[in-house]
């Protein structure tokens, strides 16, 4: 996954830096070093979709009109309190906050088991306690340690254990979608200020395939002039995905940017956008 991952990665890469020369699909080809015919089945492999159709959900028209689209369902999802609707997010995630001793003691006497994991979007760096998972994060397979340091940084008491068997059962009810199958809920143990855990809450209000603003965050969270607070709480989620800070855009359309890579961020919503696409076309391929 991860190989198939890194050159969808450095195909956005190269459209970002390329975009005023609008190159097409037999430039991107070209770039790496591979056929249409090929490069058709990588994104098919990966996404499920053409690169045609996938690139047309990264274009700053699509995210202004799925902006519009989004509000009035996020206004019902946060009326009803869910999470998200029908089969677009199959897990269940509760959230567990650290108490404030706890936060102060930043970790002091808990054991953390961590593992790497190949995932859709790159090498995964999955850290679990017994309360939870407490840390989630993407990395290129040049860079993993950086991830663990800063892992290491916020909980700097703690004792970390190389455990990948510990943390590949969480992985796989992650990225298997299981997590409803079971009926047991994943849960998040959070280290965090009580605003950015209410900013953590609201994000997890956002269904996959939809995106909202810095300004809908704020909005929903009763503090409508906190957007620049907003913005750093976003940045400092330490569970990515689950906590999906990745479908907050600017206002404007435009992607801006996210802890783990622009790139990567496009990669994300772009797979989400395919799956809600091909889920609402579903009934109309069976035809």
């Amino acid at each position: 996954m991860t190989e198939d991952y890194l050159r969808i990665e450095e195909a956005i890469r190269y459209l970002e830096e390329n975009f005023r020369d609008q190159p097409g699909l037999d430039d991107l080809a070209q770039h790496l070093h591979t056929s249409p015919f090929h490069l058709q089945r990588l994104f098919r492999r990966w996404v499920g979709i053409s690169p045609k159709r996938f690139l047309q959900f990264l274009t700053i028209d699509y995210a202004k009109k799925l902006l519009e689209e989004s509000r009035s369902v996020l206004d019902s999802t946060y009326e009803a309190g869910l999470s998200s609707p029908g089969r677009l997010h199959d897990l269940f995630v509760n959230i567990d906050a650290v108490t404030p001793g706890e936060f102060k003691s930043k970790g002091e006497g808990l054991q953390i088991y961590y593992g790497f994991h190949d995932s859709p979007f790159g090498t995964c760096l999955l850290a679990v306690t017994d309360r939870g998972i407490c840390g989630m994060s993407f990395h290129d397979p040049s860079n993993l340690e950086a991830g663990l340091a800063e892992l290491g940084e916020r909980w700097r008491n703690s004792q970390l254990v190389d455990a990948p068997q510990q943390t590949r059962a969480f992985f796989e009810r992650i990225f298997s979608g299981s997590g409803s199958d079971e009926g047991m809920p994943l849960n998040l143990f959070l280290k965090g200020t009580n605003f950015q855990i209410k900013v953590w809450e609201a994000l997890m209000r956002i269904p996959s395939g939809l995106v909202c603003s810095y300004e809908d965050i704020a909005r929903q969270i009763g503090n409508p002039g906190a957007v620049r607070a907003v913005g750093s709480a976003v940045g400092a989620n330490p569970i990515s995905y689950l906590i999906p800070c990745h479908r907050v855009i600017r206002k404007m359309g435009s992607f801006g940017d996210y802890h783990w890579g622009s790139a990567r961020k496009k990669a994300i919503l772009g797979w989400e956008a395919a799956q809600k696409f091909k889920y609402e076309t579903e009934p109309e391929l069976a035809d």
